[in-house]
């Protein structure tokens, strides 16, 4: 049932993903509207593959690494769906859907129903964990946002834009979805945080652990807190504040890889 639901989530994200790249060649409001429904679409049927992955391992769905980068994957596509009914803006879908295709493909590698026992439980730790990918959702599609702009910005600067460079939100437009999308990311992480060092004094008797993943997300924190501050002043705003938001989600990507698989003792997968 859960590989039935796999295939399903692929092929409406693929279908969602041509759909967008059309809408951005062609600007047709039907294909537009037939995007974002399959997208909606696919993210359903994201969740009930990963409520069938919950039930088939008696524990929250992102106990290892194949079963974070899904979640990763359905965040990806709910927070998108947010910010595009929001900002009403549908151009940077073709950028965010091969993300959320590919996280989903690579944690759909994995076995449906892994052996091994999860290393926690409780609702303030699945609280944790799903606050702090939802954070990490939010400051990719931050990440997309900026790295749009630098590609306008620089367009723009040479005097040269084709046909599908004017179907891309506007600067400010692209510099707004930038930063609500990282305020997002900053309220969840700053919540989920909280939640998992109440965990940890609950379970351990204590908040600080010294764990390098803490360490690295304390980081990330004081990054994006940074961003959206510098972002807002004149002296930052355009493209120095987006070079700044591309670098600070490199450092979310090492967080995510190389701190959580080499150097977390407490954090392996998540």
């Amino acid at each position: 049932m859960t590989s039935h639901l796999s295939i399903a989530s692929v092929i409406l994200y693929a279908i969602s993903l041509g759909l967008y790249v059309w809408y951005l060649y062609g600007n047709q409001r039907t294909v537009g509207l037939s995007a974002t429904l399959l997208l909606a679409g696919g993210v359903l049927v994201h969740y009930f593959a990963l409520l069938a992955r919950s039930r088939g391992a008696h524990a929250v769905p992102y106990q290892d690494l194949y079963g974070s980068m899904s979640l990763f994957a359905w965040l990806l596509g709910v927070t998108y769906l947010g910010l595009e009914i929001f900002h009403r803006q549908r151009s940077v879908g073709p950028f965010i859907l091969p993300f959320v295709l590919l996280l989903y493909v690579a944690g759909s590698l994995g076995p449906p129903h892994p052996p091994t026992a999860p290393p926690a439980r409780g609702p303030l730790f699945a609280l944790h964990v799903t606050l702090n990918i939802l954070a990490y959702s939010a400051f990719a599609l931050s990440f997309v946002s900026s790295a749009i702009f630098l590609i306008q910005y620089r367009v723009l600067r040479r005097h040269h834009l084709g046909t599908v460079g004017w179907r891309f939100p506007p600067l400010d437009v692209l510099e707004r979805m930038s930063r609500s999308s990282a305020f997002v990311g900053l309220v969840s992480l700053a919540v989920g945080m909280t939640f998992g060092f109440v965990w940890v004094h609950r379970t351990q008797g204590r908040i600080w652990n010294a764990d390098w993943k803490v360490i690295a997300t304390l980081l990330i924190f004081a990054a994006y807190a940074a961003y959206v501050w510098l972002a807002r002043s004149s002296a930052w705003r355009g493209a120095r504040a987006s070079r700044l938001c591309v670098f600070n989600f490199l450092f979310v990507v090492f967080s995510y890889t190389v701190v959580n698989i080499y150097l977390s003792r407490y954090h392996r997968y998540f």
